[in-house]
């Protein structure tokens, strides 16, 4: 009889032994979660208000961000959504440090390969974000210099290369995030490639009209000053 409670109770008492070396551990993560939680809360706050004061939401209309946000269904402000990606960053970043007060080895490993993988997360945003406003600014210079030189198709031209713009900066972003880096290049190349392709072709039937009329405004410019030395030399 005692041959089989020690048969039982063996197995429980390792279990117990194990769990009372764990609980420190558990404990740790938990504290770890409720003081990073908390902190993450005064953060968003603070960015918050920090944005509201020096107006960032009036910055993110003019930059076309607003406006990218409500395509997205995205119909806060850009402070208190930037403020919510921030404090959820922070939530993650507290729950993988929590995860690994636990020293388990897979875990670990886990942790080690999300922190890893951080820095080309922020990278291919930083890229995403520098380049929307690039290709807003670029696109509004070109808008500019073809309205100013008389171009029939400014606003197509100009939406054209903000389109080319994006479809490469969307390309770097992924090959930061190393998301099947041959993938994203040979999709790139055929779609980049077609975009040129297809504006080239619409650009040159397009322009005829135009080119032509260009020719004989010149021509008739020139026939016009030709007569004008000729009377002058009369």
């Amino acid at each position: 009889m005692m041959e089989f409670l020690n048969l039982i109770l063996e197995p429980l008492q390792e279990v117990f032994l194990k769990f009372k070396v764990f609980l420190p551990n558990l404990l740790a993560m938990l504290v770890i979660m409720v003081l990073g939680i908390v902190l993450a809360r005064i953060v968003r706050v603070i960015l918050i208000k920090s944005l509201t004061a020096i107006n960032f939401d009036s910055w993110s209309d003019r930059m076309g961000f607003t406006t990218l946000m409500r395509k997205g269904d995205l119909w806060a402000k850009p402070s208190a959504t930037l403020g919510s990606v921030i404090f959820w960053l922070l939530v993650i970043v507290t729950l993988m440090i929590g995860l690994s007060a636990l020293n388990i080895p897979a875990i670990d490993s886990l942790v080690e390969q999300f922190f890893g993988y951080v820095p080309r997360v922020f990278s291919a945003a930083m890229i995403l974000i520098i380049g929307y406003v690039l290709a807003g600014f670029i696109s509004q210079g070109v808008l500019i210099a073809a309205v100013n030189s008389g171009y029939h198709y400014a606003k197509l031209l100009a939406k054209a290369i903000r389109t080319l713009l994006m479809v490469l900066i969307l390309a770097m972003a992924m090959e930061q995030l190393q998301i099947a880096p041959s993938i994203v290049l040979a999709a790139f190349s055929i779609i980049f490639g077609g975009i040129v392709v297809a504006l080239s072709i619409a650009f040159g039937v397009g322009g005829i009209d135009a080119a032509r009329r260009m020719i004989e405004r010149e021509t008739q410019e020139k026939g016009a000053a030709e007569k004008k030395d000729d009377i002058e030399h009369v």
